[in-house]
């Protein structure tokens, strides 16, 4: 059976996803292109505090992040996770990065989900591959 689930949820703010139906198509056809199959994939959409917490909790991090990504896979080529995302950090990069910040939160969920396809982003060389998969499926995003 190939079950998949992609739900959004909010922890600690008010925040409804736009396009929710075109995101999830739009998720789920960068995970296709990768060869991979989508289990239950959780954003939590959540705040600065949110977020900080849990990177001290679970990953002894003091810093403020945009995204922290949980991976729950069990199968091989089948992803599954969750995505925490601070809206707060994602609306200051959009102002930093002169960007839109529907744009910026598609960046920052598609990088999630790259990193459930096992990308890494710590040296220069993984940091250039994933800028440049995250442009690439931004770019085959749905029109705004």
């Amino acid at each position: 059976m190939s079950y998949s689930k992609i739900s959004f949820f909010s922890e600690d703010i008010s925040f409804t996803l736009k396009d929710k139906t075109k995101v999830r198509n739009w998720i789920q056809s960068a995970i296709r292109a990768e060869g991979y199959s989508t289990g239950t994939l959780n954003f939590i959409f959540c705040s600065d505090s949110y977020l900080l917490t849990i990177n001290q909790q679970y990953l002894n991090h003091d810093t403020y992040t945009d995204i922290i990504t949980f991976d729950t896979s069990e199968e091989e080529n089948k992803i599954e996770g969750d995505i925490f995302i601070s809206i707060e950090r994602v609306k200051e990069n959009a102002k930093q990065f002169n960007t839109q910040t529907a744009d910026e939160l598609h960046r920052v969920i598609i990088h999630g989900v790259l990193h459930l396809l096992g990308y890494k982003d710590k040296s220069k060389k993984d940091k250039d591959l994933m800028t440049q998969k995250e442009d690439h499926y931004l770019s085959t995003r749905f029109p705004a």
